[in-house]
């Protein structure tokens, strides 16, 4: 007599950890900035501000890859760069205080500091009337 088949049980998508989670508080900070958007250029997720990019978000990040992410830093952007996971943004951007950070889950710095870069970058590009609105909330 032949042994009976076992069920197959589905499995279950594989999660993405942490990266998808910090991904997603990023971007939730990036639109609760007044006046903030989201746009796809490229098929790359965006934050903008007066039709203006303050932060690449790019893709979302997949299980045991890398997150990564740029924005404008004309304040510490010079300081942002002595950090082991970060970079001058390609495409020139570089040279106008643009950042790109790339890190795994294991070496991923604190949320309080990306959403920082994240609030001097939208600074850098929005009006001033929204930077006041921002200045208000908090």
């Amino acid at each position: 007599m032949a042994a009976p088949k076992k069920a197959r049980v589905p499995r279950k998508a594989p999660r993405a950890g942490g990266l998808r989670e910090l991904s997603r508080s990023l971007r939730k900070f990036a639109l609760a900035l007044p006046g903030a958007t989201e746009d796809f250029p490229g098929g790359e997720r965006v934050a903008k501000v007066n039709g203006k990019v303050f932060v690449f978000l790019g893709l979302d990040p997949v299980p045991g890859g890398e997150m990564g992410f740029s924005v404008k830093l004309p304040t510490s952007a010079e300081e942002a760069l002595e950090l082991p996971f970060t970079a001058p943004t390609g495409y020139g951007l570089g040279r106008s205080g643009w950042v790109t950070a790339r890190f795994g889950e294991k070496g991923a710095p604190p949320i309080e500091i990306l959403e920082g870069w994240i609030r001097e970058s939208y600074c850098a590009v929005a009006p001033k009337k929204l930077i006041a609105e921002l200045k208000a909330l908090v």
